[in-house]
């Protein structure tokens, strides 16, 4: 963490976040079946890992976790220069008229939910799809909000939202830096 940034969560925070969210998540969607979680890779896919086990600790049944790499469908994909490396689409099971949450760690201009749903419609038509994200920090560029939000924050364009994980890929903190 640098000298100009603040804790918005510690890691007891997250946690109590993230079961708020797996809570909601199973009341919305009346409990495990056809649930399915999609983490964006890559905080939202450890976020997704997450949300699982606490469902499953919840219910006391697993429900399915994957993941997406959302690179080849980023709407600014041919101004990367370098171009972006493209990452592993974890999807082992069907999507097909599954309830899909999509997790990914902060919410901003909502362009990578729009990639992150356009990557998951090629595996598949979902009969829902819902977002959970740990920090919804506003500044919205698509008509794209979530369903389940662990924080909002507002923030400047000019501040940045990171989540920190430790060497374990457990989330340790949200910071926001100036």
């Amino acid at each position: 963490m640098t000298d100009n940034a603040t804790v918005l969560l510690d890691e007891s925070g997250i946690k109590r976040a993230l079961t708020r969210i797996s809570h909601e998540i199973l009341e919305r969607n009346k409990g495990v079946q056809d649930l399915v979680l999609i983490g964006i890779r890559s905080g939202g896919a450890f976020l997704a890992e997450e949300i699982g086990r606490s469902i499953e600790v919840i219910e006391g049944g697993a429900v399915p976790v994957g993941s997406v790499d959302i690179t080849l469908y980023r709407d600014d994909i041919k101004s990367q220069v370098p171009h972006l490396p493209v990452g592993k689409t974890d999807i082992t099971f069907s999507l097909e008229g599954k309830k899909v949450v999509l997790v990914d760690d902060v919410l901003y201009t909502g362009r990578t939910i729009r990639a992150a749903m356009d990557a998951l419609m090629d595996h598949g038509r979902p009969r829902s799809i819902q977002l959970a994200v740990l920090i919804d920090r506003g500044h919205r560029e698509l008509p794209i909000r979530a369903d389940f939000v662990g924080r909002n924050v507002p923030t400047s364009t000019k501040e940045n939202v990171a989540l920190i994980f430790n060497s374990n890929n457990q989330p340790i903190e949200v910071v926001l830096e100036k």
